[in-house]
């Protein structure tokens, strides 16, 4: 049996935007009829003070309007163990980007900013990847997309919604839907 596939989703206080990015994703993989053993997607905070927290409500509130649970969701910390295991580790910001690659180096060619990767996922000739399997067909479009960046790196951030109304909350959703859409029919579809 295959490795999952592991998408890591990576903010500072892993109660907002990953949470969202997460349970969204996992919301599209499965509407696209993935399985468990296909794909992981798994989140955490670069500050850490959130650690053991529920996701904020607001943030819980747009998983819900998206199809996605909310349900059992624990913040963490990230740790150079949640970057090892990851095959895409997408963050909130340039900044978090940094972060991460200051922690794990060799991760630097399969971390990128959301927007960035949503730009980047485009210019992907999806009909190259490998078909069937969900984990190589991941790993060729990690590789694909970080090609495609031609070694530079742009960062279109994730706004931080945390204590602003529902329709910030909204909007971020909605920039992070616009993104795992895409990568879930990408992984799933061949």
């Amino acid at each position: 049996m295959p490795s999952p596939f592991s998408v890591l989703v990576v903010c500072m206080g892993n109660i907002c935007r990953s949470p969202m990015a997460e349970r969204i994703l996992v919301a599209d993989a499965l509407a696209l009829g993935a399985t468990p053993d296909q794909l992981y997607v798994h989140g955490a905070g670069t500050g850490g003070w959130h650690a053991g927290e529920g996701m904020d409500p607001q943030a819980a509130k747009q998983v819900l309007a998206r199809g996605g649970d909310p349900a059992g969701f624990r913040a963490r910390k990230l740790l150079a163990e949640h970057i090892e295991a990851s095959d895409l580790i997408l963050t909130a910001t340039g900044e978090q980007v940094d972060f991460v690659i200051g922690l794990c180096p060799d991760a630097a060619d399969r971390t990128f900013v959301f927007g960035e990767f949503g730009r980047l996922l485009r210019r992907v000739d999806l009909a190259s990847l490998p078909g069937g399997d969900v984990y190589d067909r991941g790993v060729a479009l990690v590789e694909a997309a970080d090609a495609a960046r031609d070694g530079r790196r742009d960062s279109d951030d994730l706004d931080d919604p945390w204590g602003r109304p529902d329709s910030y909350f909204s909007r971020v959703a909605d920039e992070i839907h616009g993104v795992t859409r895409p990568l879930a029919s990408a992984l799933l579809s061949s």
